[in-house]
């Protein structure tokens, strides 16, 4: 691969900046990979694993002399990371980000950075329940997708160096409009999530009540519900802050179809249920077909190591 950037500065060293870091240094698509993280375990922790070469104590400090600025941090620190780090970036530098919103995260981000300095918001659909530096791997992007929506302040030389760099590391590259990719990603990913919370939080409110064995006995679906619902509770708590039109729209349209199950349920009409149920059943279809899961068994998982005896 060809080097991309030669200086990248990674705001934030949770789970996806540091798989980029991997994925970056294993694909040779960056020179230097310096960094920043407010706390300051983290910044040790980045450095004790080499996930960057150099790391700063403060944000203004790390972006000097970078070619790309990476915001991987809560949505809701956006602002105050970008009104620190405008008066400091090089001219002809790339700013983007990781978030899973985008509107917000432009209002936040763009009025703060100086002329000349290229904006490119992006998102890449990849993730895992874990959080922190040494959380990351380099294949987490591979066949996953990354979401760029360029704005005004996006230049068409910054966008495809930024795509270029995206499909390095093995991420499939897609451009929308950004109120488009938040009414997506609110179908895809923040009401899903909002309803594991809810759907934990009720097991959680039954097993306290009843003492019943719902932690003990969970079967795969409400397992699979708690692997979601363990993700970074300072990210989700500002998506659906800074997101809550389409997250709000989205629910109301959830709602309404838990009514017409409730009724068929209610009613015994089973012809009604079997149809919805095939129906949603070859959404799952379409996601392994496009590649974005396994049709292996429980979801390809690896099992846990048998305990000695078994």
């Amino acid at each position: 691969m060809t080097v991309i950037y030669q200086r990248v500065a990674l705001i934030g060293l949770g789970l996806i900046a540091s798989s980029m870091a991997h994925a970056m240094r294993e694909n040779g698509l960056a020179g230097e990979i310096v960094g920043h993280a407010k706390s300051p375990e983290t910044r040790a922790t980045a450095l004790e694993i080499g996930l960057c070469d150099r790391v700063f104590d403060t944000a203004a400090a790390a972006v000097q002399g970078a070619d790309l600025v990476v915001l991987a941090v809560p949505v809701g620190a956006m602002d105050a990371i970008a009104a620190e780090i405008g008066p400091h970036l090089a001219a002809g530098c790339t700013v983007t980000d990781v978030g899973s919103v985008k509107q917000a995260v432009i209002e936040a981000v763009a009025p703060h950075l100086p002329e000349g300095v290229a904006f490119v918001p992006g998102h890449p659909l990849a993730g895992t329940e874990h959080s922190g530096p040494r959380s990351g791997f380099a294949s987490l992007f591979v066949n996953r997708w990354c979401l760029l929506t360029p704005i005004e302040q996006s230049s068409p030389e910054a966008t495809a160096h930024l795509r270029a760099l995206w499909e390095g590391m093995g991420a499939k590259v897609d451009e929308m409009d950004p109120a488009h990719h938040d009414l997506v990603l609110a179908v895809v990913s923040h009401t899903p999530h909002l309803i594991a919370y809810t759907m934990v939080g009720v097991a959680d409110h039954l097993r306290r009540v009843s003492n019943s064995e719902v932690i003990q006995y969970s079967a795969s679906g409400f397992r699979d519900f708690t692997r979601i619902a363990a993700s970074d509770p300072t990210m989700w708590r500002d998506v659906f802050l800074t997101n809550k039109d389409a997250v709000l729209d989205i629910l109301g349209r959830f709602t309404e179809e838990l009514f017409v199950l409730q009724r068929a349920i209610r009613m015994g009409d089973g012809q009604q249920l079997f149809d919805y149920f095939t129906r949603t059943r070859a959404i799952r279809r379409g996601i392994i077909e496009a590649g974005q899961d396994t049709a292996a068994p429980d979801f390809g998982r690896v099992a846990p190591p048998a305990k000695p005896g078994e």
